[in-house]
């Protein structure tokens, strides 16, 4: 067993409303490659993508698995952003869904959406501006007997329903895939890993068959070689992070596939086990791996 903390964490209420999709006055973006495209991006209710699906084969940029919510406020927008975690519970609070149930699958950069997983029925009856309440309970989750790995935007709940295993003082954690810290794009350098994202760059195309970047899916474990998350995303020789694919593939020169950090070690107490199973939506049935009928049990 591992020993965690889970009795000293706080859950506190935070709420945001269905993001609607934005575009900017022109609606070409510019690919890495040079050419205008026009595609559907962040934000809205996104019917036919969800978590355990493809991160990479959509024609889109940035497009997020299912319900995208935030609120207009900045601080309160950034207190959703930090206090909602990744496998927390969020209940509709208004419109015509209102009592449905659902579960934070990740967090966005930049614009600053919570993810969110319904099933279908709740998808159809959702509206844009429909308020989302989630329970955060998360932050401050630590390992009682491995201080050199850290925890963010993690969920006891999601935590305990992966397989991770202990070996010589290093924790193992599946993944379905391994990554060079080089080939990590948007977020480097932010001074913190508790909100937001990280993007994989797939613009080598070596790269990508090396690691096998194609199968990317959302929902996936990913680790990061020689990436240290403790206090914002650096290089370092030795270190190892672990982070859930949150949004699609993207054109966008410096961004890709994006991971919100779940588990860090700048001491590289991290030892990733290849799974390609491991995925958030079969660990806690979403997405894909959701019972279509009725609320989640």
């Amino acid at each position: 067993m591992l020993r965690i903390n889970a009795e000293e964490l706080v859950s506190i209420s935070v709420s945001g409303e269905v993001a609607s999709p934005i575009s900017d006055p022109s609606p070409y973006t510019i690919s890495a490659d040079g050419q205008p495209v026009v595609l559907p991006g962040v934000g809205g209710i996104t019917y036919n993508v969800k978590v355990g699906d493809t991160a990479v084969n959509w024609e889109a940029d940035h497009v997020e698995p299912g319900v995208s919510i935030k609120t207009a406020n900045k601080e309160v927008n950034a207190a959703l952003n930090l206090l909602a975690c990744v496998g927390n519970y969020a209940r509709v609070s208004s419109g015509d869904a209102k009592g449905s149930e659902g579960v934070v699958t990740g967090k966005h950069g930049g614009i600053e959406h919570v993810l969110v997983d319904f099933d279908d029925e709740t998808l159809e009856k959702l509206a844009i501006g429909d308020k989302i309440m989630v329970k955060g309970r998360g932050v401050g989750l630590r390992f009682l007997d491995y201080p050199e790995v850290k925890m963010m935007n993690l969920t006891p709940e999601l935590l305990n329903a992966m397989p991770i295993k202990v070996e010589k003082g290093m924790l193992l954690i599946p993944v379905t895939h391994q990554v060079p810290a080089g080939i990590m794009g948007s977020g480097l350098g932010s001074q913190h890993s508790y909100r937001g994202d990280y993007d994989i760059q797939l613009f080598d195309e070596t790269t990508v068959k090396e690691y096998d970047l194609e199968k990317l899916r959302l929902g996936d474990l990913v680790a990061i070689a020689d990436a240290d998350h403790s206090f914002g995303r650096i290089y370092r020789k030795g270190a190892a992070t672990v982070g859930v694919v949150v949004h699609t593939n993207s054109v966008t020169a410096g961004h890709g596939p994006g991971l919100t950090t779940l588990f860090t070690s700048s001491k590289g107490r991290i030892k990733p086990i290849k799974d390609r199973s491991a995925n958030i939506a079969k660990y806690m049935n979403l997405g894909r791996f959701r019972p279509q009928k009725g609320r989640r049990k």
